[in-house]
């Protein structure tokens, strides 16, 4: 900087030199001279002369008829002006024991912000003394009050390298740590001054502070003191002992109980609505965490674009009721879906739905699939949390055509469902289901025995309920645990004659991470039909296998016994494995190499044999919604008219 100061003064010198050459000039000249005579025949202050030496100045007026030249880089180099590209480090932090300093400095750091941009010398020095006054700021926050940071510039090479060197000095230590007014907590004293944890001793840092002030803010809020108010700590630091004293005043404010809820704006829906929602009752000890979770369920019935919860005083000195305040989503959404599968054809749905048409949260859906195999149109009322969190009750009307390669039904559907459903926001261990159906199906097959086509008409009344564990750690991509299932279905059908049976499934998959980009997938499905047999159960009814959420390779529902036609006529039981392996290749994109194998037995029970296997290869794209499945397959045992490939694409893993 020195050298900089005095190159800035060179300057001024030589300008006033220069400034004061023509008043010496017109000083000579006041006093008039002989004109030149002879040969000269030009005035002494002819501007095109050579201008006279300065010997006084050392430095020689340029010669304006030579060509300009650029600087050389040693020039340059000793020009204090010059602009050149920097680094920087700092010294004497390696005892520091700060693990977020650096990472805080680096965030505001000058000379880090500039670093890729030339500077001249002055500019780096400022940069330099700057980030010494940061550093020091951030070591003080850290508790080293007697820290001292000083800056220079040094030259490495053609390089000027900026240095900070730091002496921390010693990191003070509380020499007494007060919360006053837990005492007013009862039984929750021990336990909010354990969340508090600062104690005598502990070193003196800023971020450990603020941490302990947030954890017993938030822990006396989840221990029932909604007007809990916690003060803002007081810190007196003794430079003389290297210690520090802080002072924390709490003023709890009573502990209470959940009084009732109250919703100024019933637009979306009404506070009884909202209590249903929540998982605490009136009555409860307070807890905040509870009320986060309401206001997370609220956002995501897709009714609430904002919602805004306030504990306000209650009825009664230990209660505290809520104030809800929600803001209103657009409740109307259209929706479409398209997908491709080999035995079932492309296909195409769309829908729209009023998600809050009947209050609250019941929903109309009118829903449309056109695709080369299928159409159907269906009407679907939907209430969400029904008397309950998650709990959904789904009444629907649906007329169908189902063409398949075992048969082609014409399908009028009246159903109701109630179930607790599990989704991405809340992933539930446990699932369920109860429903009740009534369906006309006019259905062609063929006589097993001859392959003569026929119709026949099927009313058919049914009870399906499931029960499901899911034990896995991603609902749409699990990467690890298990998930187990079973659905039984009571069906009464009447086909000139009454009778019934019993359609039961069991599904078990399981996931191991094998390394961090491979995980080993496996999966096994059983069923049965009991009571009656095979031709008296309508074919929509039956067990079938293969296709993409079956056995990969074969067409969809085309293994298992068939008729004299070669095609499939399904059966009363089945069995399939599954087996893949689910490795990450690069970026979002992965492959998955599976084995899969399965049957259809006319038996009761399945036999395990004649297992009919398919493999192949999958690509996934890890979407941030979902893996996006492509799965490519081939049989390995064939059956007479099995494809050789087959394609399945799909949203989700295929178990």
């Amino acid at each position: 900087m020195v050298r900089a100061a005095a190159g800035r003064g060179a300057f001024r010198i030589a300008a006033t030199l220069i400034l004061s050459v023509p008043s010496a000039a017109w000083a000579q000249s006041a006093t008039p001279a002989p004109a030149p005579s002879g040969a000269q025949g030009q005035s002494m202050l002819d501007p095109n002369s050579p201008l006279a030496p300065l010997p006084d100045l050392g430095v020689a007026w340029p010669d304006l008829s030579q060509p300009e030249t650029t600087a050389k880089p040693a020039d340059e180099a000793r020009n204090p002006m010059a602009e050149a590209r920097y680094d920087y480090r700092i010294d004497g932090l390696d005892g520091v024991d700060a693990p977020l300093l650096k990472s805080r400095f680096d965030d505001l750091s000058a000379l880090r912000e500039n670093q890729h941009s030339p500077a001249n010398l002055a500019q780096i020095d400022r940069r330099a003394r700057q980030d010494s006054e940061l550093l020091t700021e951030l070591l003080r926050a850290a508790g080293y009050y007697d820290a001292q940071v000083t800056s220079d510039v040094e030259r490495n090479g053609q390089k000027p390298v900026a240095v900070l060197q730091a002496d921390p000095g010693t990191r003070y230590r509380f020499s007494l740590v007060t919360v006053s007014g837990l005492d007013k907590t009862g039984a929750h004293e021990a336990d909010l001054r354990k969340t508090f944890g600062l104690k005598a001793g502990d070193p003196v840092d800023a971020d450990a502070i603020a941490d302990a002030v947030k954890r017993l803010s938030t822990a006396i809020s989840n221990e029932g003191f909604p007007f809990a108010k916690v003060g803002k700590p007081q810190l007196v630091v003794d430079h003389a002992m290297d210690q520090a004293r802080l002072d924390l005043a709490v003023v709890p404010g009573g502990d209470r109980v959940f009084g009732k809820i109250v919703t100024p704006d019933t637009r979306v829906f009404g506070a009884h609505h909202v209590q249903e929602i929540a998982r605490f009752k009136s009555g409860q000890p307070y807890d905040a965490n509870e009320v986060d979770d309401l206001r997370r369920a609220l956002i995501q019935t897709g009714l609430v674009s904002s919602v805004k919860i306030t504990p306000v005083e209650g009825s009664t000195p230990d209660t505290v009721d809520l104030r809800v305040a929600m803001t209103p989503a657009p409740p109307r959404t259209i929706a479409g879906e398209l997908g491709y599968g080999t035995g079932e054809g492309a296909r195409a749905e769309i829908s729209w739905t009023h998600r809050n048409l009947l209050k609250p949260e019941g929903a109309l859906t009118l829903r449309g699939v056109l695709g080369t195999r299928e159409q159907l149109g269906s009407v679907i009322f939907r209430r969400n949390n029904f008397h309950g969190r998650d709990r959904v009750l789904t009444s629907q009307i649906s007329a169908a055509h189902t063409q398949r390669t075992a048969y082609d039904a014409n399908t009028f559907q009246l159903s109701t469902t109630l179930e607790r459903q599990t989704n991405i926001f809340f992933q539930k261990k446990w699932t369920w289901s109860l429903g009740a159906e009534l369906l006309a199906s006019d259905e062609r097959d063929v006589i097993a025995s001859t392959g003569q086509p026929r119709r026949r008409t099927y009313f058919i009344g049914a009870l399906p309920t499931s029960l499901d564990y899911d034990g896995s750690d991603d609902l749409l991509n699990p990467t690890r645990g298990f998930r187990l299932g079973a659905r039984v279905s009571p069906e009464l059908s009447l086909i000139g004659k009454a009778f019934g049976y019993a359609r039961v499934q069991f599904d078990a998959s399981a996931y191991q991470p094998v390394s961090k980009t491979v995980v080993l997938a496996q999966r096994v499905r059983l069923g049965s039909i009991l009571g009656a047999p095979r031709d008296a159960i309508a074919p929509s009814r039956r067990f079938y296998a293969g296709g993409g959420a079956s056995v990969r390779g074969y067409g969809y529902q085309d293994i298992g016994p068939r008729d004299p036609n070669n095609d499939p006529i399904g059966g009363r039981s089945l069995a399939e494995f599954s087996i893949e392996a689910r490795v990450k290749a690069f970026g979002n994109f992965g492959v998955v190499p599976f084995l899969d194998a399965g049957n259809i037995y006319t038996s009761t029970l399945p036999k395990f044999t004649g297992f009919r296997f398919g493999t192949g290869l999958g690509v996934r794209y890890y979407s941030s919604f979902g893996p996006i499945r492509v799965d490519v397959g081939t049989p390995i045992n064939p059956q007479p008219g099995d494809p050789r490939i087959a394609v399945y694409v799909s949203l989700g893993q295929a178990f």
